[in-house]
């Protein structure tokens, strides 16, 4: 298999998956797990404009999730507001839809399409956080005040943990399309 078919629609959601199901049981991951890909993964699902693959990825990470509470981790964040995962993984396809416009990968789209991954990834945190604090039932007695002082600590590794991945994945796109090039200067020689 060459590499131009990799870059087929049928085969890239393969490594998605793969990423998804290797990280998505440790949030924030620890010294023997790496953090949880699941916004850039959905991030970069929304390259490919597939809705079936949406769905699936909302299933495989329901899936995922059942799983790891049924093994041990903790289910403190399953509670009434888990059903806005959707709207906060929504985000984050619609956002790598608009950015599958940009085909050369230049600075100015690179540029672009990292700032555009930032903001969704911001607008992900407060849909999925903000639905956690109003509907868990676990802060009844927090004031907007106190709910912003203690997610203020974990914006940043949430945005940070998104980006690192979605870095990864424009340079690995990157390299991945500049190889028949490079194979073809290489004949040339």
């Amino acid at each position: 298999m060459n590499i131009k078919q990799w870059l087929q629609v049928e085969y890239l959601p393969i490594p998605l998956i793969a990423i998804m199901a290797l990280t998505r049981f440790h949030h924030f991951g620890d010294v023997l797990h790496l953090p949880d890909a699941s916004l850039a993964v959905f991030f970069f699902a929304g390259f490919y404009r597939k809705k079936a693959l949406f769905a699936f990825l909302l299933l495989l990470a329901g899936l995922i999730d059942y799983v790891a509470i049924a093994n041990g981790t903790s289910a403190w964040c399953v509670s009434p507001a888990y059903v806005f995962l959707v709207p906060t993984y929504a985000v984050m396809w619609l956002a790598g839809r608009y950015c599958s416009k940009f085909k050369s990968f230049n600075a100015t789209e690179l540029a672009i399409s990292v700032g555009l991954m930032t903001l969704a990834t911001s607008v992900a945190f407060i849909i999925s956080n903000g639905s956690f604090y109003l509907f868990s039932g676990r802060y009844t007695d927090l004031s907007w005040a106190q709910y912003f002082a203690r997610v203020a600590q974990y914006y940043p590794p949430y945005v940070g943990f998104a980006m690192i991945y979605g870095l990864a994945g424009y340079l690995i796109i990157k390299l991945l399309k500049s190889m028949p090039d490079l194979q073809a200067a290489h004949k040339e020689v």
